[in-house]
């Protein structure tokens, strides 16, 4: 583990793995050189991420990029996050830009530096799939959020990348199921871990949910600052209180407008009083 800047910085066993594997290949000066690039592509989140005031608290080191952990108190919104899984891949595009102005000025030449490019290239793309941890699946989550009830996009967004990680590793099998040899095990370890890692999160789901709940008082006072309007739910008087909390959206703030069996709307309720009852145990409110 290496403490820089007050982030812990530490290596995934996944990325032990390759730089064994690369130390009796042969291969541990591209695997040093897939270390800065990964380490570049994290700083560039943990820029972001820094400068809308949030404290990057850790960074795990993954070979295909890493994760990091941001300390937030229901203030990040989805544009914020956006911006925060966009500045990987952007810090990727950049050393591409630096590595082509040296190979155009005829200061870097050779396989190492087609090596560096591809090498970027493939980190930012692969960063780009729809798949939670990485760069694209925060941004599928990020972009559902703006439009969907948190839950909903809880349970969608992880669906999606189960199925795409469920896809890599049917492809890293593919050599192996068509009798054309071995299967892709560097891709087949990603891909493995990925849908593990998504598995895991999927029954998770409702404790994320809680905590998400657990963190909308700083959602109330945000928009309370802002001026924002209320977002109305419209919910009969019958309806289990977990039922009306699903409906809650990251982006807004709601009263939950009660109605009674003839149709007509006879309280209206904050958010937060209904998650403080739904918190106590009160299931009826």
């Amino acid at each position: 583990m290496i403490r820089w800047g007050g982030i812990s910085f530490s290596f995934h066993p996944l990325f032990v793995l390759v730089m064994l594997t690369s130390v009796f290949t042969g291969h541990f000066l591209e695997l040093l050189a897939l270390f800065a690039i990964v380490f570049v592509h994290e700083l560039g989140h943990v820029a972001a991420a820094r400068l809308f005031g949030l404290s990057v608290v850790s960074v795990q080191l993954l070979p295909f990029g890493g994760v990091a952990v941001i300390e937030e108190h229901g203030d990040l919104s989805s544009s914020r996050e956006i911006v925060i899984a966009l500045a990987g891949p952007l810090q990727n595009l950049l050393l591409i830009m630096i590595s082509t102005t040296f190979h155009v000025m005829g200061l870097w030449d050779g396989a190492f530096f087609f090596y560096f490019i591809q090498c970027n290239l493939l980190i930012a793309l692969f960063n780009l799939l729809p798949i939670l941890p990485l760069d694209g699946g925060k941004l599928v989550q990020a972009v559902c959020a703006m439009c969907l009830p948190y839950h909903t996009t809880l349970v969608w967004t992880l669906r999606i990348s189960l199925v795409f990680s469920s896809l890599m590793v049917l492809y890293a099998m593919m050599p192996l199921l068509l009798g054309k040899g071995g299967p892709q095990l560097n891709l087949l370890m990603i891909g493995g871990f990925l849908l593990y890692s998504n598995y895991t999160d999927y029954r998770n789901i409702p404790y994320r949910f809680l905590r998400f709940l657990m963190g909308r008082e700083a959602a109330f006072t945000r928009h309370l600052l802002q001026g924002s309007l209320a977002y109305p739910i419209i919910a009969e008087h019958s309806k289990p209180l977990d039922q009306i909390l699903r409906l809650l959206r990251r982006e807004k703030y709601h009263f939950v407008y009660i109605m009674n069996s003839r149709g007509k709307i006879f309280s209206v309720i904050p958010e937060q009083r209904i998650i403080s009852s739904y918190l106590r145990g009160d299931p009826g409110g």
